[in-house]
């Protein structure tokens, strides 16, 4: 479809960096999710929720993305020490610009019913925290010729059994603090 639309070369381009973006996503979803959902399940109030969520966001953001850097990065370094024919060519700032804003967009997924004051915060989160997983995973199909409703369910039962552990462990924790 891309291509008769726009060429090979730009559907090419479409995909390079979609490991850093699904990956940045996905997690950015799932880490903060994560907190959301072992801050509800430990009892704790909406405040901690933003305030341990935004943490998450901000700082697990930058450090996929300096993490994508580095590792883009030392791969460069390995192949030119070794006389090696370039693997990649992507560059290691974009590798990393690419994964810490689809973290950062995405993560903050779970968190805008707490930031607007929903009602039933929680749940609302669960449904909307679901149709990203859903969506970001279906988004892939559009340049990896995969079915689109096979990569979203993947991508949200992953997400979601993820957020479940994260639930068990708030509830099992219960009390502590």
């Amino acid at each position: 479809m891309f291509e008769a639309l726009l060429g090979d070369e730009v559907e090419r381009d479409a995909g390079r960096y979609l490991a850093e973006a699904v990956y940045g996503a996905n997690d950015g979803i799932v880490t903060t999710f994560a907190v959301v959902a072992g801050v509800a399940g430990a009892g704790l109030s909406s405040s901690v929720v933003l305030i341990l969520g935004v943490a998450n966001l901000l700082a697990d953001g930058f450090s996929m993305g300096m993490s994508n850097y580095l590792s883009q990065s030392s791969e460069r370094d390995y192949e030119a020490a070794h006389d090696l024919t370039r693997t990649t060519s992507k560059s290691p700032r974009r590798t990393a610009a690419v994964t810490f804003a689809a973290f950062v967009l995405a993560g903050w997924t779970p968190l805008f019913p707490y930031v607007f004051g929903v009602p039933s915060a929680f749940s609302v989160s669960v449904g909307v925290t679901a149709a990203a997983f859903f969506l970001v995973g279906a988004s892939r199909s559009f340049v990896t010729g995969r079915s689109w409703p096979r990569a979203g369910g993947e991508m949200l039962a992953v997400g979601l059994a993820a957020a479940g552990v994260a639930y068990v462990v708030g509830e099992l924790l219960r009390g502590v603090a």
